[in-house]
């Protein structure tokens, strides 16, 4: 926790005749991330080639996969089988199959392919239904010409200037005209036509009349859709017949495909091989017990130590407890920490469900995301939607506490309110605020349930003091790395610098009050700022008014949470307006749609603002001041089985 996992890294040496057996073993333990080798050895080395059975297997996988996708095979939970049982029979299986999906697939392709030649054709047919003509006679004349297309103006006046001589067949409903005229007129026609914006229109090249031929089209392709539908319903009962042997079939493959072209990620020789990697510190003697045991102690594995310039390229691991693991996905989508750095994801669990409460708090809204929440994670098979799911109910349940401390629900009180001035009846009768004592801040008065719209200037003071101590606790990060990094003295006056101002900003602050003598705080404040001079040069002078912006920053959690509870009760208002006694009938359908449609866009809100809003204050106000990044995601060499096993 607070750390990722610590990492040695492995050197495994041995003769190339022991890389197969290495290999498997590498692969069963699944520990071991490979550092794949740059090809640019200085002792002869070069990239191995893949194992013999590589593109067999590959083949295999390619086929297996080609028929899951045709199939629509998707990953469902199955009891494991045996991985030399589903080998002895995979050939045969496969083969049988593919020969079964091939059928079925060409079958299927060759009516699709006709459906949409029947659908092409029916779009050539449209145009001409209202036309009783057969289309035949549409061509092969030799004195005849004719114009066949969609024009939406009467061109028979123009028409009778150039020529008496001509058939006009119209259909008012499709704009489509056919016109026969003699062809010594047919230029003379033709430019008549332009300027009428005329579009030609391919004629089909069978015969029949149109609208006979469009009932016939249509029937065919009613057939053709039904035994696309018979054939769907062979093809799903190939899917469910096979679903299993598929999915462990592609498993396995993938395993052995993994297998087959790790040579490619290894350096060898003519007569050995060496592959180096990373393992985590409490895996490295079950590395080691697993080469010797393979290959019977004639394979090496050494552990190097761990220098300076190495520590940018260790792969990290989260190391978190179970109850935090849901929150590396929240820092996977800022970066993952650098091996020398703190770890932050347990403190984002404890600090971003609780910002996320505090800005909804509210019992109605945290009830609906929190099955909104266990429903969708219970539907996919998504492991990081899962986590990000897991990420949403505890940030509701932090709502439903702030709920039950605010006495919200949908923006209705749930504890009445009474004072001199204002007077608010709750949802629960008998349920009445209890006032408590008088805030520092504000003359506000704190009471049980907490009324948020009365203690604006309480919460506004409360979530910067949150905000201090939150950024605080970043410095006080920051210090920890730089003193892993560069050492005590470098950590103080980088860090410890900044909290030595705030020390000074808070002694002058009690000299002005009168407490203490000002030129104390001065001196302390001076003292800080030329520790950061010294640490951070010219630049960190310049980021000093940050020391007032970030702590202000944390206000955006009540007044988030404010403009939450106003947007709700205004909704609620709008609605109870509409159901004044002399408005029933339509208004009362018409107010609980803009209850219904408020209280949703709200919900929408209630997912996204308190989400951008916490993560804003940990990515910009809290790493700032400790965070670098960009570590390497931990790949272990090894396959997680799911349909199969040993």
């Amino acid at each position: 926790m607070l750390k990722p996992k610590q990492m040695s890294r492995a050197v495994i040496v041995g003769h190339k005749d022991l890389l197969k057996q290495t290999v498997d073993a590498l692969h069963d333990i699944n520990v071991l991330h490979i550092e794949d080798f740059n090809d640019e050895g200085e002792f002869g080395q070069k990239l191995g080639k893949p194992f013999e059975n590589a593109a067999e297997v590959s083949k295999k996988l390619v086929k297996i996969r080609s028929i899951s996708s045709f199939l629509g095979i998707k990953k469902e939970e199955y009891p494991k089988k045996s991985s030399n049982s589903l080998f002895k029979e995979l050939d045969t299986k496969l083969a049988k199959i593919d020969e079964e999906v091939s059928e079925k697939s060409e079958k299927k392709n060759g009516i699709e392919n006709q459906l949409k030649d029947i659908e092409s054709l029916s779009k050539e047919l449209l145009p001409f239904s209202g036309i009783p003509l057969d289309l035949d006679l549409y061509r092969g004349y030799d004195h005849l010409a004719v114009f066949a297309g969609i024009t939406t103006t009467n061109i028979e006046p123009e028409l009778s200037g150039i020529t008496q001589s001509y058939e006009l067949f119209s259909d008012p409903n499709s704009e489509t005209i056919v016109l026969y005229v003699l062809k010594d007129y047919k230029d003379q026609v033709s430019k008549l036509l332009s300027g009428f914006e005329f579009k030609e229109l391919k004629v089909p090249d069978i015969s029949g009349v149109p609208a006979d031929l469009l009932l016939k089209v249509k029937q065919d392709a009613s057939n053709l859709e039904n035994k696309i539908q018979s054939l769907n319903q062979e093809i799903e009962s190939l899917k469910l017949k096979y679903s299993q042997f598929i999915l462990a079939s592609d498993e396995l493959l993938s395993i052995e495909t993994q297998k087959a072209e790790a040579p490619l990620r290894i350096a060898t020789t003519d007569f050995t091989f060496m592959i180096d990697g990373w393992v985590p510190d409490e895996d490295y003697d079950r590395l080691t017990h697993a080469i010797d045991r393979v290959t019977s102690g004639r394979a090496f594995v050494t552990k190097l130590e761990i220098i300076k310039e190495d520590e940018k390229n260790v792969p990290i691991e989260y190391d978190n407890p179970k109850i935090s693991k849901p929150f590396e996905e929240i820092m996977d989508l800022y970066s993952r920490p650098r091996y020398y750095e703190v770890d932050p994801t347990y403190l984002i669990f404890m600090a971003f469900p609780l910002f996320y409460g505090m800005i909804l708090g509210d019992i109605g809204y945290g009830l609906i995301l929190l099955a909104l929440a266990a429903g969708i994670k219970k539907m996919i098979s998504s492991d990081v939607l899962k986590s990000l799911m897991d990420v949403m109910i505890y940030c509701q349940i932090s709502t439903l506490v702030f709920g039950l401390l605010y006495g919200e629900a949908f923006g209705f009180p749930l504890a009445g309110f009474h004072t001199e001035h204002i007077s608010i009846n709750g949802l629960i009768p008998g349920f009445e605020t209890i006032e408590l004592f008088t805030s520092p801040f504000g003359n506000e008065m704190i009471t049980f349930p907490v009324h948020r719209t009365h203690l604006a200037i309480t919460l506004i003071a409360l979530t910067v003091v949150i905000g201090l101590i939150h950024v605080n606790l970043g410095f006080l990060l920051g210090f920890i790395n730089e003193n892993k990094k560069h050492g005590f003295k470098t950590a103080m006056f980088e860090k410890g610098s900044w909290v030595i101002i705030e020390i000074g900003a808070l002694l002058i602050a009690l000299g002005t009050l009168g407490y203490i003598p000002t030129a104390i705080g001065g001196l302390v404040f001076l003292i800080g700022f030329l520790m950061l001079v010294k640490g951070e040069g010219i630049s960190g002078p310049l980021e000093l008014p940050t020391l007032l912006s970030n702590p202000l920053s944390y206000t955006r959690i009540a007044a988030v949470g404010l403009s939450s509870v106003y947007i709700a009760s205004t909704v609620n208002q709008i609605a109870f307006d509409m159901l004044m006694p002399d408005k029933f009938g339509i208004m009362t359908i018409v107010a609980l749609f803009v209850f219904l449609v408020g209280h949703v866009f709200n919900t929408i809100l209630s997912i996204i603002s308190p989400s951008i809003h916490s993560l804003r204050l940990h990515y910009v106000e809290f790493f700032t001041k400790f965070y670098e990044g960009g570590g390497r995601k931990y790949h272990s060499f090894g396959y997680i089985r799911k349909y199969t096993e040993e």
